[in-house]
C-alpha cells in the first residue's frame, strides 16, 4: 500500500468545473496570468515527486523513525534528508509565497491541491515543510520589518525550516496556562543591531520538527511572557528564536526528548528547553495571540488536507484490492453488497471533501486578492466559518474512513503487510494538534456562527439553498435532500440563538452542530459535483462514477446532517 497515484483527473475536475477556478483566477490582478496549462502542470509535476520520492519514504519513516543523538540534534529517518533538499531545490516550499520573497505567487488553491498530495504520499516527512507558510504568513503580517528582511525569503524558499511552540507540560488547550517567560535582554544581541533582544525561558512539549537534519537553520515562534504580562492568553507575546543566531552562534533551543507515538514515526515530536535562548518580539507586547493565529489557521487548513490525504489514499488502495481479492463463489469482494457499500462511501467522502477543502483555499485567494474589498471581506468570513469543519470533519473522515477501509482487506488488514493499518495510525493524530476536534466545534459554533448572530451561516445557508433550488429536474431528489437538511439547520440555529450565553448549553450541542455542518456541507459539495459530472455522464464511465459516488454520497449523508442538527434542536440533558 505504500505507493501513491495523484488523483489528477478528479482534483482537475474540481478546480476546473465544480469551483470554475481559473474565472476567479482570472478577476484576480495576482493571478490574472495564470492559465489552466500551466496550473495543471504544475500539479502533474508535484504528482511526480508525491509518488517517486515521497511514498516510497513512507513506510521507511515508520518502520525507522527518529532518533536524537547526545548532542540533541535530531536524526531523520533514511531518505528524509534527500527528499527535502529536493523539495527546496524545486520550488515547492515558495509556491504559494510573494514574488518579492522569492515566491511563486500562485494560488492557495493550488498549494492546498499539492498539500493533498504530500500529506497522503507521506505524512511524516510533511510534518516537517508543514508550517513553513504558516509562518511566513505570521512574519509577514506581524514582523518588524528587519526581521522581515532576514527571515522571510529563507522561509519562503525552504532554505530554513519553521515551527510553533505552544504546548507546554502543564497547558494543552488551554494557553492560558503557559509559563514560559522572555526577560529584556538589551540591543543587537546575536547579531541584529536595532531591535531589542529577549531571554526566552521555559519548556515546550509535542513540537514537531524543533530538531532535525534537514535544514542547517530552524525558525521557532515561542510563545512566552514578558515581566509585566496579565494572566492567561491575553498576556501572551510571540517570539522569533532561531537555531542558529544572525551571527552564527547555537541558539539555546534544546531538544530533550522524543515522544514515542502511535503512529507518524517518521515526524520528530520534541520536548523542549528554552534555556536563555534569544528571541526577538514578532507584532505587540501582549498579543502574541493574534499573531500566532495567522499561523494556526493556515496549519488547520493543512491539518484538514492531511485528514483528505488519508482518506483518499484509503478509499483508491481499498478499492484496488477489493477488485483483486475473489471470495464467495469465485466473484471479486468489490461487487459484494457490504463491500459497494462500504467503497462507494469512501470515494464519496473523499471527493465530496475535495470540493470543501479546495473551496476553503480559493476563498482565502478571493480574500487577498479579491478585485473588490466588500468581495474580500466575504470571503474572508465564508473562509473562518468552513476552516474549523474543514479541519475538524476532514480529520475525522480522513481517521474513521481509514479504520472502515480495513475492513476491506479482513485480518490482513491487521498486519503490516497491507500498509492499510500505518494509515490508521498515522491519521489519528490530525484529530488532536492544532486544537482538537471538540475545540473546532466549540470556535465554529461559539465564534464563528453565534458569534455574529447567524449572519455568515446565514449566507452560507442562502447559498446552498439557491444551488438546490437551481439544480436540474434530473436531480430533484438529492436537491430535496440537501433543502431538508438546510431547514433543519436553520431550526437548530433557531434554537440555539436564545441560548447563546449558555456556555454549558452551547458546548454540549457543539460536537452535533459541527457533524451537521460537515455532512451539510459534503452534501451540497456532492450535489455540485454531479451537476458537473452530469453532462456527458452517458459517454464517460469516469464521469459516470463521479455521479454515481456523488448521489450516494449525498442522499445518505444528507439525513445525517438532519439527524445532527434534530439533536441540537431537541437536547438530551447531560448528566451531571
Amino acid at each position: 500500500m505504500q505507493s501513491y497515484t495523484p488523483p489528477l483527473r478528479e482534483m482537475r475536475f474540481v478546480i476546473e468545473e465544480v469551483l470554475q477556478a481559473p474565472a476567479a483566477w482570472a478577476a484576480m490582478p495576482a493571478h490574472a496570468d495564470l492559465d489552466i496549462d500551466t496550473a495543471a502542470a504544475v500539479l502533474e509535476e508535484a504528482g511526480r515527486f508525491a509518488s517517486g520520492l515521497l511514498a516510497p519514504l513512507n513506510a521507511v519513516g515508520d518502520r525507522q523513525g527518529c532518533r536524537l543523538a547526545d548532542d540533541g540534534r535530531v536524526h531523520t529517518p533514511e531518505g528524509f534528508a534527500d527528499a527535502y533538499r529536493a523539495f527546496v531545490q524545486g520550488g515547492w516550499p515558495a509556491l504559494a509565497c510573494a514574488p518579492e520573497h522569492g515566491g511563486q505567487g500562485l494560488p492557495m488553491l493550488l498549494d492546498a491541491a499539492v498539500g493533498e498530495m504530500w500529506a497522503a504520499a507521506n505524512h511524516g516527512w510533511t510534518m516537517y515543510p508543514g508550517l513553513l507558510h504558516g509562518a511566513y504568513d505570521c512574519l509577514r503580517h506581524h514582523a518588524d520589518p528587519a526581521l522581515q528582511a532576514l527571515y522571510l525569503p529563507k522561509v519562503a524558499s525552504g532554505e530554513w525550516l519553521a515551527t510553533m511552540h505552544l504546548t507546554e507540560p502543564q497547558a494543552g488547550s488551554d494557553l492560558g496556562l503557559l509559563r514560559s517567560r522572555a526577560e529584556p535582554a538589551g540591543m543587537g544581541l546575536g547579531g541584529l543591531p536595532g531591535l531589542p533582544a529577549y531571554r526566552l525561558h521555559g519548556v515546550k512539549q509535542f513540537i514537531s520538527g524543533a530538531a532535525h537534519d534537514l535544514a542547517d537553520n530552524t525558525v521557532h515562534l515561542v510563545l512566552a511572557r514578558l515581566p509585566d504580562a496579565p494572566a492567561g492568553s491575553r498576556g501572551l507575546s510571540l517570539f522569533l528564536a532561531p537555531q542558529r543566531l544572525p551571527d552564527g552562534s547555537h541558539n539555546p533551543v534544546r531538544c530533550t526528548g522524543l515522544e514515542h507515538k502511535m503512529g507518524l514515526h517518521g515526524s520528530a515530536t520534541c520536548a523542549v528547553a528554552l534555556e536563555g535562548a534569544l528571541g526577538w518580539l514578532v507584532g505587540q507586547p501582549h498579543r502574541g495571540l493574534q499573531a500566532m493565529f495567522v499561523m494556526m489557521n493556515a496549519a488547520r487548513l493543512h491539518v484538514g488536507l492531511q485528514g483528505l490525504g488519508h482518506l483518499e489514499q484509503a478509499q483508491r488502495h481499498a478499492w484496488a484490492y477489493a477488485r483483486e481479492r475473489v471470495q464467495g463463489r469465485g466473484r471479486p469482494i468489490a461487487e459484494h453488497p457490504a463491500m459497494r457499500r462500504l467503497l462507494w462511501t469512501l470515494r464519496a467522502d473523499a471527493e465530496a471533501g475535495r470540493v470543501l477543502a479546495y473551496e476553503t483555499a480559493m476563498l482565502l485567494d478571493t480574500a487577498h486578492h479579491g478585485a473588490d474589498a466588500d468581495q474580500r471581506a466575504e470571503a474572508e468570513g465564508q473562509a473562518s466559518l468552513l476552516t474549523p469543519v474543514v479541519k475538524a470533519g476532514l480529520t475525522a473522515l480522513g481517521h474513521h474512513g481509514a479504520d472502515a477501509a480495513l475492513q476491506v482487506w479482513g485480518g490482513t488488514g491487521y498486519t503490516r503487510d497491507a500498509g492499510i493499518e500505518q494509515t490508521v495510525r498515522d491519521s489519528r493524530v490530525a484529530m488532536l494538534y492544532e486544537g482538537t476536534n471538540e475545540i473546532q466545534a466549540l470556535d465554529l459554533l461559539q465564534r464563528k456562527v453565534l458569534g455574529d448572530q447567524g449572519a455568515a451561516f446565514g449566507r452560507r445557508l442562502a447559498a446552498i439553498q439557491a444551488r438546490a433550488e437551481a439544480a436540474p429536474a434530473g436531480l430533484a431528489g438529492e436537491a430535496a435532500a440537501v433543502r431538508h437538511a438546510v431547514q433543519a439547520a436553520r431550526a437548530a440555529l433557531e434554537a440555539l440563538a436564545p441560548q447563546a450565553e449558555d456556555t454549558d448549553r452551547v458546548g454540549a450541542a457543539a460536537d452535533d452542530f459541527l457533524a451537521g455542518s460537515t455532512r451539510l456541507l459534503l452534501a451540497d459539495a456532492a450535489l455540485r459535483i454531479a451537476q458537473a459530472a452530469a453532462p456527458g455522464a452517458a459517454e464517460d464511465p469516469w464521469r459516470a462514477e463521479r455521479l454515481a459516488a456523488a448521489r450516494w454520497g449525498l442522499l445518505r449523508g444528507a439525513p445525517e446532517a438532519v439527524f445532527a442538527f434534530g439533536r441540537v434542536s431537541s437536547p438530551v440533558a447531560l448528566p451531571a
